[in-house]
């Protein structure tokens, strides 16, 4: 009892006043006094939010379930209230390019806004807890016994048996994502009445106003970045599909057409690095070594590897983690629960309370992530001593970026300096390709999927993908940018767009697309800072203090600036754009075009 009374009063404390809403002609300074009270409640709101989902992500059950859908759904009473008083502050006479700014962000600082309808965020926040719960609970089968998703994923990574493959993927598809479907169908139709009371014509056109421009531009401006990359996806897909072809034959792969979605050694085929033994080049595809092979060799636990991802940063000049991160983060996947596996970076006090959630295991993959996690919490560290407001990247594809493009540094002269590459190991000029390949893979392979999730989603919430059309409009936009089809028919009683952790988990996708291509642009910045002068992609900043200064300056700035600004900080070009990233990989285009001479390509 006592528990029920203290939240039901913490959340009376944090509702905002409805004396600001009550404004005839509001003026400037009520404006900046608005934004005050709003910043200091939802500040002190995400303090407990903050744990209360913690808790559920890292312990799920049916409590805590519960109280993580019950401190969502005063969020989301709390930012719908404050984004309808922002726009009507926004008519204030006399308002600075600051404030207006500031009350832009709390306008779309939403990702489900809730209308204010009696129980609509209640009803919205159970459906969010329920779809991403069903996510972390989620099982498939492999040789007909039951297996987790983040089991599956690593299966997928190694296993070449097409008929396992395609249990494993129908399995998960077919059980985590199908029952999802009428669930979402709800979520979308309430989170779509609360952005027309904002004021935006449907949820995407809000999700696509966050990035300073309108959602018309910022369409036309993916649209763009895709156009300057598309050659180069089309190539190694031709190339790809060739060797899945001489691996499996006709009957699995054809030579022509889509691919199959299974035989990429990805549950959703987003990345391609796993079946890179399948696709490396005659003579140079061997590159040496192996991440995943060299960390174990070499004794990593988890932990250690979470370690030398801390010793990237700490070289270029960055304070070391606090203890409390390693105190409370879950590296390792518990054995007595159930958690949501899929990595993610958290900032439970918007200060020093960083911590990252994975179920890592020691692989060249996960080496990956935690530095791309890692670069989360330092950029969430760095722009703390902003208001709340500005406590987040100068855009979501920066946050998504920095990581990544430390990453990209993950080169064989950074892997010599840490002691887990013998220098006599280093792969030669000659297997710059291979090199090339196995990055492309990942990087190349992963942009239509980046862009294709939420061009299905702004079609879902804008209606021209009806509930009736869910499944086919998600198989035909994977099958137009992605050009790959699965490996068995579906239809409208699935849902495989909930088999990605994103969809449930009602995280825009877009700013994974803009990541692929921003740390290129950041790589190429930095890489020119150290004075490089090698190729690109053996490229390593590793040690530069230099850059990391320029760096923690860029990510000092929040999202307190226009992106552009931010991107000119550290790039000198205020443009997003593929070209950096089509520069990277011009010697291996020039490669794949050669081997695919006299093929079929497109599908």
């Amino acid at each position: 009892m006592k528990i029920a009374v203290s939240l039901a009063a913490l959340a009376a404390a944090l509702l905002p006043s409805p004396a600001f809403a009550q404004q005839v002609a509001p003026t400037a300074a009520q404006a900046e006094a608005f934004l005050g009270e709003a910043e200091r409640a939802m500040f002190d709101h995400s303090l407990i939010a903050g744990r209360a989902e913690w808790i559920n992500a890292t312990y799920i059950t049916d409590d805590t379930d519960a109280v993580s859908a019950y401190f969502g759904s005063i969020r989301t009473k709390m930012n719908v209230d404050y984004a309808l008083d922002a726009a009507k502050f926004m008519a204030a006479p006399g308002l600075s390019e600051e404030t207006k700014r500031r009350l832009t962000l709390l306008r779309t600082a939403l990702t489900l806004p809730a209308p204010t309808t009696q129980g609509a965020a209640e009803e919205l926040n159970a459906l969010s807890t329920r779809l991403q719960s069903a996510y972390g609970k989620g099982r498939g089968t492999l040789r007909g016994q039951p297996i987790n998703g983040s089991d599956i994923e690593a299966e997928m990574g190694t296993d070449r048996n097409p008929e396992e493959l395609k249990e494993m993927w129908v399995s998960w598809h077919d059980n985590v994502g199908a029952p999802m479907r009428g669930d979402y169908a709800k979520l979308v139709s309430i989170a779509n009445a609360g952005a027309k009371e904002l004021g935006f014509a449907d949820t995407g056109a809000m999700w696509r106003s966050k990035y300073d421009m309108t959602p018309q531009q910022f369409a036309a401006l993916t649209d763009k970045i895709w156009n300057e990359v598309k050659p180069l996806y089309e190539e190694l897909h031709c190339y790809t599909r060739t060797k899945l072809n001489e691996k499996y034959g006709d009957s699995v792969q054809p030579k022509t057409g889509p691919i199959r979605a299974d035989l990429l050694g990805n549950m959703w085929a987003q990345e391609w690095g796993n079946i890179y033994d399948i696709v490396a080049p005659q003579g140079a595809g061997d590159l040496g070594y192996d991440i995943g092979d060299l960390l174990q060799a070499k004794g990593y636990d988890p932990i250690r590897m979470v370690k030398a991802g801390e010793g990237f940063y700490s070289s270029l000049g960055f304070a070391p983690l606090p203890q409390s991160f390693w105190d409370r983060s879950q590296i390792v996947k518990p054995r007595d629960r159930e958690v949501i596996c899929h990595a993610s970076a958290w900032n439970l006090d918007n200060k020093n309370d960083i911590r990252i959630k994975m179920c890592t295991k020691v692989n060249g993959d996960d080496f990956v992530t935690i530095h791309h996690e890692l670069g989360h919490n330092y950029y969430q560290r760095a722009y703390q001593n902003h208001g709340y407001l500005y406590l987040d990247g100068a855009n979501d594809g920066f946050h998504e970026a920095i990581g990544d493009f430390v990453a990209l540094s993950i080169t064989p002269d950074y892997l010599v300096k840490i002691g887990l590459l013998d220098p006599a190991k280093v792969p030669g000029p000659e297997k710059d390709i291979g090199l090339l390949l196995r990055q492309a893979m990942d990087k190349v392979a992963f942009l239509p999927f980046g862009l294709l999730i939420d061009k299905w989603r702004w079609g879902v919430f804008d209606g021209s993908i009806p509930e009736s059309r869910y499944e086919q409009a998600w198989t035909d936009l994977r099958r137009q940018y992605q050009g790959i089809v699965p490996p068995v028919a579906r239809d409208e009683t699935k849902f495989d767009a909930g088999a990605k952790y994103h969809i449930p988990g009602n995280t825009p996708y877009a700013r994974y697309f803009l990541a692929r291509v921003l740390q290129f642009q950041f790589y190429e910045a930095a890489c020119r800072q150290a004075g490089w002068t090698g190729p690109l992609h053996r490229c390593s900043f590793y040690g530069n203090k230099a850059v990391g200064a320029k760096l923690d300056a860029m990510l000092e700035m929040g999202a307190s600036k226009p992106w552009p600004d931010a991107l000119q900080a550290f790039t000198g070009s205020r443009e997003m754009s593929g070209r950096a990233l089509t520069a990277y990989f011009a010697p291996l285009q020039k490669w794949l075009e050669q081997q695919n001479k006299g093929k079929s390509c497109g599908w």
